[in-house]
C-alpha cells in the first residue's frame, strides 16, 4: 500500500527527493503503521485529531466539518514555526 499511494498516486506529482522522502516518512507514521487500528491512536500530542468511533455517517460528518480549517503543524510532527515558512 504504501508503494502504491507514496510511489504511483503522489509519486509521480512530487518531483524533489527531499519531498517525496517527507511524504514517504508522513505516509509510514500516520497511515500505514498498525497502531492506527487502535481506538486511542492520536495523531499528534493535541486530542482534536482523533479516530473518531465508529458510529453513523453523520457523526462522521459532523466530526469532520467540526475539525479546523487550518490545521497545527504538530499534527505532522513539525515545529510551530512550520507555519512561517509557508
Amino acid at each position: 500500500m504504501l508503494f502504491v499511494t507514496g510511489h504511483i498516486n503522489y509519486g509521480g506529482r512530487v518531483t524533489d527527493d527531499w519531498d517525496r522522502k517527507l511524504l514517504l516518512t508522513l505516509l509510514k507514521i500516520f497511515f500505514y503503521t498498525p497502531d492506527i487500528c487502535n481506538e486511542k491512536y492520536l495523531f499528534s500530542t493535541s486530542t482534536t485529531y482523533i479516530i473518531p468511533p465508529l458510529t453513523t455517517v453523520e457523526n462522521y460528518r459532523n466530526f469532520i466539518e467540526d475539525l479546523p480549517l487550518h490545521e497545527d503543524p504538530s499534527v505532522f510532527g513539525l515545529n510551530e514555526n512550520a507555519n512561517l515558512t509557508y
